[in-house]
């Protein structure tokens, strides 16, 4: 395998071991009182986010390259856009969220030293060349292959020298970040607090048949887990509750009578498809004629009660996926934004 520009990578990864004393964190943006809000934006997306309503941008997604030893960004023009928004808001940090559902050839990169050397070396080189604020991981799932990516028993480990390595090569003053199964399995986490900044719960597509994929509570239709069981399962991991966020989806989830999958934007409830409330799972759902649940999904009154449940929970802040699905109006962006914020 050929590596690109190794002694280059050497003494850029060499010199950033000797800037940083210690691989640990201590970043004054998770120190302030106020709740953050981290957005996923899409590179596929053509809408420019209102830097007035988020504290984090996570770029979605940089991937793994083909050789294993670097990474590729989708849209990079994109990209310099949104960083552009930091001289409207210069307190506002975006990283480049690295994964994504399907997005492969991290276990190879992580099981390979050399490999992930030189990966960890190009993240470090992304953050100088586009000034970014940090790096945020979302390998769907160490371990795990249903997403049809590779996968081994050694993934967990491996996920664990990654995180620490970039945390050298990066320093102590930038992000690092990652998204987290609802479930909080696959990851080492007593391994990796130490480098960490702060993790990205997925409390979201925790569905089955007809049921709620992001219910807050436990409910007769909720689905395998809940929001306040996805933060138990981290909190039960030794994550501390002031390095979460708790992920709130701006899309819903249903059956094929009405959508698999459906941004905010895009719901219209009608006579044919009622909105419903489910007081004990505290979120909407539509059912169909026949009374028939048919699509899960969240709103400003459930985002509401989601917030109110963060901060009784003396969370970091919140996450949603993802910004675009929001309508013309940003209902939902500005929901959580005042109700954090209150």
């Amino acid at each position: 395998m050929k590596h690109f520009n190794s002694f280059y990578i050497f003494i850029t990864l060499f010199c950033c071991i000797l800037s940083c004393k210690q691989p640990t964190v201590n970043n004054p943006i998770i120190e302030s009182p106020e709740k953050i809000i981290v957005a996923y934006v899409t590179a596929w997306s053509e809408i420019i986010p209102d830097p007035e309503y988020i504290t984090h941008i996570n770029y979605a997604f940089g991937h793994v390259n083909d050789s294993f030893n670097g990474v590729k960004i989708d849209n990079e023009a994109r990209l310099q856009e949104i960083i552009q928004l930091k001289n409207e808001n210069p307190a506002l940090k975006v990283s480049l969220s690295v994964g994504g559902w399907g997005s492969g050839r991290f276990s190879e990169m992580a099981a390979d030293s050399i490999t992930r050397f030189e990966f960890v070396a190009d993240c470090q080189r992304l953050i100088q060349l586009y000034n970014l604020d940090g790096i945020d991981l979302d390998w769907e799932y160490p371990t795990q292959s249903s997403a049809r990516i590779s996968s081994s028993p050694d993934d967990t480990d491996n996920f664990t020298l990654l995180m620490q390595e970039l945390r050298t090569a990066i320093g102590d003053d930038k992000l690092l970040t990652l998204a987290s199964v609802a479930s909080a399995k696959y990851v080492d986490f007593n391994s990796i607090l130490p480098v960490i900044d702060f993790v990205n719960i997925m409390s979201y597509d925790m569905y089955g048949k007809d049921t709620h994929h992001a219910a807050l509570f436990r409910s007769p239709i909720a689905g395998w887990m809940t929001c306040e069981e996805a933060v138990d399962a981290h909190l039960n991991a030794g994550i501390p509750a002031e390095k979460l966020t708790m992920g709130l989806p701006f899309y819903g989830r249903g059956n094929k009578k009405f959508a698999t999958y459906l941004d905010y934007n895009k719901l219209n409830p009608s006579e044919e498809y009622i909105k419903m409330w489910d007081d004990s799972a505290k979120v909407p759902y539509l059912v169909n004629s026949d009374n028939e649940f048919i699509f899960g999904y969240d709103d400003p009154e459930s985002l509401a009660l989601k917030c109110q449940f963060i901060k009784s929970r003396n969370l970091l802040g919140a996450m949603y996926w993802e910004y675009a699905a929001d309508n013309s109006d940003k209902d939902l962006q500005r929901t959580v934004f005042v109700e954090l914020n209150d």
